[in-house]
């Protein structure tokens, strides 16, 4: 295992928002450059703090400097992280579910893309932003911007829509959108343009999406990529592997060596 790049800690406590996880990073200094941000299945919102700076660039070659939200995805395996100095943050993973009503945006809307935090909550991002530098521990920091996403969260998506989303995280992507309509008796038709646009991808995606996650934690646990892929629903090793490269672009036996995936167990050990 490399050894984590940052210091992590946690909140010992859950959140007011259902399904919301938060951890705090600060830089050790030893930073690989450039590197690569892993998708997972929920939003994610990054709030610096301090005197440090962080640039973020997208697929596109778009480069973001300071606090971001990315879409759900984490940008499918375009995303870096090109340059870090004296890091410090407070890093929210939003579940899709509820990510649109604290935002202030559609999910759909954030598909496959990065954009500043102050871009949809305007000067209250820096104002949170000072309050944290004034922060004098992580549990004043993890309280305030908990405060904040509890006052912002309010109706989420449609109960059709939230239950489809639980039994695809339930299942570890390995439900069937064809038995997500039945059990719901709607039509294949209304189930993926609800979803789609509530959720900010379509059902099928979704799922490809959780059962990639799902995989890549148990890969960094050194699980065979064999093994890997008969537990999780794949066809075969092939079909792992194309899935692998297509959301993170790196084959599976990469994939268990990056960087990013050293803290995720650490920040979000549930996910483990």
């Amino acid at each position: 295992m490399v050894e984590p790049w940052v210091d992590v800690c946690r909140p010992g406590w859950e959140s007011r928002v259902s399904g919301v996880t938060m951890a705090g990073f600060s830089d050790r200094g030893t930073t690989p450059f450039p590197m690569r941000l892993i998708p997972h299945p929920g939003v994610t919102v990054a709030v610096m703090f301090g005197p440090g700076s962080i640039d973020v660039e997208d697929g596109a070659g778009r480069v973001r400097h300071g606090s971001l939200v990315a879409g759900l995805g984490l940008g499918f395996g375009g995303l870096r992280l090109r340059r870090a100095e004296r890091l410090a943050c407070v890093q929210v993973r939003l579940p899709p579910v509820v990510a649109g009503a604290v935002l202030g945006v559609r999910p759909d809307e954030l598909d496959g893309v990065v954009v500043g935090l102050e871009d949809l909550w305007g000067r209250d991002a820096g104002r949170i932003a000072e309050r944290l530098g004034e922060a004098a521990s992580w549990d004043e920091r993890f309280a305030l911007v908990d405060g904040v996403m509890a006052r912002r969260a309010g109706p989420g998506v449609d109960p059709e829509v939230a239950w489809a989303w639980r039994r695809i995280v339930g299942s570890r992507g390995t439900v069937r959108v064809d038995r997500l309509a039945g059990e719901l008796g709607w039509s294949r038709k209304r189930l993926w343009a609800r979803f789609q646009r509530q959720v900010g991808l379509a059902p099928k995606r979704a799922a490809r999406l959780v059962r990639f996650d799902t995989a890549a934690h148990r890969l960094v646990a050194g699980r065979d990529a064999a093994r890997v892929a008969a537990d999780g629903g794949y066809v075969d090793q092939s079909h792992l592997h194309r899935d692998v490269m297509d959301f993170a672009g790196v084959t599976p036996a990469a994939l268990a060596a990056e960087p990013f995936l050293t803290i995720d167990d650490l920040a979000w050990p549930t996910r483990a």
